[in-house]
């Protein structure tokens, strides 16, 4: 399977340039996918360059390149620290995220990930995990499944989509997509169902693979990892997402105000470089997922010592 195939890489050009490359230098892409992102840098390095990439979905890892100097890790990138330093690797010069679901995903309707297909209820990752969206759907209290729906999918009729759920599979357990999309449909007019359903299968991916976690732990692992003067170059696609790139980036922490030191310097070991970079015309009319995404990049700087 080609890289295209699988999936069309966002922001190609733009994500790997962030990270400015050296020639000789080690990088990191923590969503391998298609291996599109990793083709591009690998492009960019010298034959004593290093490429690691992450990726826990076993259909991703048969796109693994041919290339001395690429490794492929199996593993969810919330581990990035821990398998970098199984492999040798204390410090790298960059890491790139592109923090979407792959067009494979999406089109292989077993996965459960898309609307389009009736299918069993699953958006899992990495298809060995035990929490799937059948369990969701069919074990989480109202109370669980409200707090989903408005926290991840910030539909404000969360409670009564929920009581819908809890009072449907009293009846018989939800199966299918289908079977969801004809319940949780009926909340919302013709005019915005595909939107507001998108949005409601995304907050039920989010918590199927803990990706909010997920998110957090990585972007408190790039300290250690990024040496000073090394960049993350991140693409995320929804706000949620966004929000704690944006703001770890600027305060080097998800909540409350940057830490300063006695002299009111900021404690922070990112600065950011440029501006807010979204897709232009040209790609979003090639790539219609490409509509949503945000890259934001930031170099590893080294924190003011606190007196």
């Amino acid at each position: 399977m080609t890289a295209t195939n699988y999936h069309i890489p966002v922001l190609l050009k733009e994500s790997v340039d962030g990270l400015s490359i050296r020639p000789e230098g080690t990088y990191v892409d923590v969503t391998f996918g298609g291996g599109g992102h990793s083709q591009e840098i690998l492009s960019r390095l010298s034959g004593n360059g290093k490429l690691y990439a992450f990726d826990q979905d076993p259909d991703a890892q048969q796109n693994r390149i041919d290339d001395p100097r690429f490794t492929l890790i199996p593993e969810n990138f919330k581990y990035m620290k821990r398998f970098l330093r199984f492999n040798g690797v204390k410090e790298v010069d960059g890491v790139l995220g592109d923090f979407g679901v792959s067009s494979h995903q999406f089109n292989v309707a077993e996965r459960g990930f898309s609307l389009r297909f009736d299918a069993r209820l699953d958006m899992r990752m990495n298809p060995n995990d035990k929490l799937d969206a059948y369990h969701i759907i069919n074990t989480y209290s109202e109370e669980q499944l409200t707090q989903l729906i408005r926290d991840y999918a910030e539909i404000r009729i969360a409670p009564k989509i929920a009581s819908a759920i809890v009072t449907q599979r009293q009846i018989s357990p939800i199966e299918t997509t289908l079977q969801l999309n004809e319940l949780v449909g009926g909340f919302f007019s013709e005019r915005k169902l595909n939107k507001m359903l998108a949005m409601f299968y995304q907050a039920l991916r989010i918590e199927v693979n803990q990706e909010i976690e997920a998110l957090k732990s990585f972007l408190e692992q790039t300290e250690a990892v990024v040496k000073p003067g090394g960049r993350i170059s991140l693409i995320s696609y929804h706000s949620l997402e966004d929000r704690l790139v944006k703001r770890f980036i600027r305060n080097a922490k998800f909540q409350g105000e940057t830490e300063k030191d006695f002299y009111g310097n900021p404690l922070v070991p990112f600065k950011k470089v440029g501006k807010l970079i979204v897709p232009g015309d040209s790609e979003i009319k090639g790539n219609s997922r490409a509509r949503s995404a945000k890259l934001r990049i930031a170099e590893r700087i080294l924190k003011p010592k606190a007196s």
